[in-house]
């Protein structure tokens, strides 16, 4: 288990909406309290400003334990090493640069640490998600390789990406590596990948393929999909397949470049059977001229054939040459693609409370 179950250090945290900022503090990787929820107001600066201000006094208030570190996740554009943010869509009383972080620190005198969320959801299931559950099992299984690598995805509104490598957060010169919603993609060449990957990329492929002119939810969407809502079922599913397919390619993109776990997360896992199979036809496909999209052999850990199969590692003894020595060896080179045990707020908080620690 990731050693921030067993610090005892507190982290006050926010989970920060447009329309909503949920307050709380967590220690040893667990919230003390029942979450503080405000309005965002994030048309009016002053007053969203001391909305936070309003909402960490009351979590400081609530619990026994004075907090080492304010961490949580906010909207970029943003400088996140300073904690200035910068002109935001979902906030738009923030233009022109906004000291958040240091406005804080000023106030509660103690460390502001802010990240991207997509960022923290990687970092949370790096140290308390499917990372450690995967390495566990390897242990458990008597294998000795370990992996490091985590890609973190969340699906929603928007397409959001995160990067660790061996349980340290990659930023980026500029705070914003793994900007994965402004890749391209070869399923619409003239589009970037958020386009296919939203929730609006399955409203909009439904009613292109219907010519439905009602306004529509991508629940909606899944309803008729599962049959559990009057509608063309068939093109209910086939918006889910070209989400899939556009998933596929950006997730291919990433594992060719970064070599990791992939773990998703986000409103729209709930509906992973439909764009699953998908993703995978796309990562286990092949270029026009035969090559293979990936090096490496990717494994669907949400099938439970699929799941044993990837924990299993053949080796063998070779000899080291001009010696007498043996030593193993293994030409399996394996990935993993899983949707997430955790909520994805779960996750975030997790992984705001691990950056803070590892801060600090």
């Amino acid at each position: 288990m990731s050693s921030i179950y067993f610090d005892n250090r507190t982290v006050m945290t926010l989970d920060a909406g447009g329309t909503n900022f949920v307050f709380n503090a967590i220690q040893g990787g667990k919230t003390l309290m029942e979450p503080i929820k405000k309005p965002a107001n994030g048309d009016k600066l002053e007053l969203c400003l001391q909305t936070m201000l309003n909402g960490f006094q009351e979590v400081k208030d609530k619990i026994n334990e004075q907090p080492v570190a304010i961490s949580f996740a906010f909207p970029g554009p943003a400088d996140y090493p300073n904690g200035i943010i910068g002109d935001l869509a979902n906030l738009p009383a923030f233009r022109g640069g906004v000291a958040l972080g240091p406005m804080l620190e000023s106030h509660f005198n103690i460390p502001v640490f802010i990240q991207n969320d997509g960022d923290l959801y990687a970092y949370g299931e790096a140290l308390g998600g499917i990372l450690p559950e995967i390495n566990a099992e390897l242990e458990k299984q008597g294998s000795v390789k370990r992996y490091k690598n985590v890609i973190g995805l969340t699906l929603g509104t928007g397409f959001g990406a995160g990067l660790v490598h061996n349980n340290v957060l990659i930023g980026g010169d500029n705070s914003i590596a793994a900007e994965v919603w402004n890749i391209g993609n070869t399923i619409s060449p003239e589009r970037n990948a958020e386009e296919g990957v939203s929730t609006r990329a399955i409203v909009n492929a439904y009613n292109v393929a219907t010519g439905n002119a009602e306004p529509l939810m991508p629940k909606d969407v899944f309803d008729i999909a599962s049959g559990a809502k009057a509608g063309d079922k068939e093109a209910a599913l086939d918006a889910f397949s070209c989400f899939g397919k556009h998933l596929g390619d950006a997730v291919a993109n990433l594992i060719n470049l970064f070599d990791g776990i992939v773990v998703i997360g986000g409103g729209l896992t709930g509906a992973s059977q439909y764009y699953m199979p998908a993703v995978l036809e796309v990562l286990r496909g092949t270029f026009a001229d035969g090559q293979a999209r990936l090096v490496q052999k990717i494994y669907c850990l949400d099938d439970e054939q699929e799941k044993q199969a990837f924990y299993q590692f053949d080796s063998k003894a070779i000899k080291v040459p001009f010696t007498e020595k043996m030593v193993d060896y293994s030409s399996e080179q394996k990935v993993a693609i899983a949707t997430s045990k955790l909520n994805a707020s779960e996750a975030i908080a997790i992984g705001a409370y691990a950056y803070a620690l590892s801060q600090l």
